[in-house]
């Protein structure tokens, strides 16, 4: 089983990609093991964000690394927190705060007007000068609910309705969430460049 480091400190991330790498056989470790020092994720967009935080930790562990930076677009705020996502409200990873200020940018607006996505783009470092590194993406679409539901998941989890189920991604199991999720369909595309041709 070979290791590969995650570029992140969120362990409920770690468990969630972990269920998703499983085809691969690889043990996923969180850069934290290697390193308190974060990287300044100061790009624009996602893919440049997710190569920032792999390269970081292929760098500190030797190893492979791996990155997700995902994030929420909600169509009438301009796509809205985008790459800001995780410090929507000011302080990175609070996401009380940040479910805070999404539902008050929101007030007034209905349901028609509430249409978002999850992000998610991946990037696979076989190590931190790596000229190729492997790009995946993922995008799940749903809308904005007016109050929190679900005590599952993280971040705007319970905030985000999934269409097909009619739940938040805070009501649906592990199971469910893995087999529709902005990361799920990134980490298919993922698997599909590694599947040799």
């Amino acid at each position: 089983m070979a290791d590969l480091v995650l570029a992140s400190r969120n362990r409920k991330k770690l468990l969630e990609l972990e269920a998703l790498l499983a085809p691969l056989g690889w043990r996923l470790r969180l850069v934290s093991e290697f390193s308190d020092v974060e990287p300044d994720e100061t790009a624009p967009t996602f893919v440049e964000n997710a190569l920032i935080k792999a390269r970081h930790a292929a760098s500190v562990s030797g190893l492979p690394a791996i990155a997700d930076d995902s994030g929420l677009e909600v169509a009438v705020l301009g796509g809205a927190p985008g790459v800001h996502s995780a410090r929507y409200a000011g302080v990175h990873g609070d996401d009380a705060a940040n479910n805070a200020k999404l539902l008050a940018a929101l007030a007034g607006v209905n349901d028609e007007q509430r249409g978002a996505r999850f992000i998610s783009v991946l990037a696979l470092l076989r190590h931190a000068d790596d000229p190729v590194p492997l790009i995946a993406f993922g995008a799940w679409s749903g809308r904005i609910l007016h109050a929190p539901r679900g005590d599952k998941g993280f971040g705007y989890d319970p905030l985000f309705l999934d269409p097909e189920s009619g739940r938040s991604a805070a009501e649906m199991t592990a199971e469910a969430k893995n087999a529709v999720s902005h990361r799920a369909r990134a980490f298919a595309a993922l698997l599909a460049q590694l599947r040799p041709s």
